[in-house]
């Protein structure tokens, strides 16, 4: 991608200023292209801090029209879309947002058949899927392809996030070696919950792109906003892990 305008850079002013970061790291974030699958809840957040941040293309992949129900918690939503698609509103207010983003919507979810050619056209990915069949999908394809991928969900009052260094960490089939059974797409949950998951998300990939910090591979942050409680779990790579160990 091109140079900086003045203006853009304009933007970027406070985060410029953080140490280990500067024009650099960002410079890397305009030359990424990150995936995001779902813009709601979770992604739609996860998307909105990326798009501030200065990332340089996103591709967001969400399937079906918006729902009165949905607007508690999908912050790129507006009641006068409801019934419309919503990854094209979720583009159209992130290029509100940040003109300099480009902004590519599919009208779809990821699957075992479209996963391998989305993933491979990004440079990271945030899985924000609330089912497992979606996420499983994005994890096979991120480790064949050697591609980073940020994981995180919310449940209720709860939240974890990880991040997946393929052949340096545990993917998400040594944490859920089978599809939970009794997980569905409609689940509990508060809207400012999924919005602080998604900070930390948004918080990591920022960080696996640019250097920044240390990263949350090989670590399992659980957090509880009921409590406002949060617990670092240490997690391994399952050697017999059918995606990313011996057993594949």
């Amino acid at each position: 991608m091109g140079p900086f305008s003045e203006d853009e850079l304009k933007i970027y002013e406070w985060q410029l200023d953080l140490p280990g970061f500067g024009r650099e790291g960002q410079e890397r974030l305009k030359n990424t292209t990150a995936l995001v699958s779902r813009v709601g809840g979770l992604g739609g957040a996860v998307c909105y801090s990326l798009a501030a941040a200065g990332i340089g293309r996103m591709i967001l992949a969400h399937a079906g029209p918006l729902r009165a129900n949905d607007l508690n918690r999908q912050i790129l939503m507006t009641h006068a879309h409801v019934g419309l698609p919503r990854v094209t509103r979720a583009a159209q207010r992130l290029r509100d947002l940040n003109p300099y983003v480009e902004v590519e919507a599919h009208d779809c979810n990821i699957t075992t058949e479209n996963a391998r050619d989305l993933v491979g056209r990004s440079d990271i990915v945030f899985d924000c899927a609330p089912i497992f069949p979606e996420r499983f999908a994005m994890n096979r394809a991120c480790v064949e392809l050697g591609k980073p991928m940020i994981e995180a969900a919310v449940f209720g009052m709860e939240g974890q996030v990880t991040t997946v260094l393929p052949q340096h960490s545990p993917c998400l089939t040594c944490l859920y070696p089978e599809d939970p059974p009794a997980w569905k797409r409609r689940f509990p949950v508060l809207g400012a919950v999924s919005a602080l998951a998604a900070a930390i998300a948004a918080t990591e990939g920022v960080k696996v792109l640019t250097g920044l910090g240390e990263t949350l591979a090989g670590t399992l942050l659980y957090f509880n906003a009921a409590t406002m409680s949060f617990r670092r779990i240490p997690i391994a790579r399952r050697p017999d892990c059918a995606v990313c160990g011996h057993g594949s």
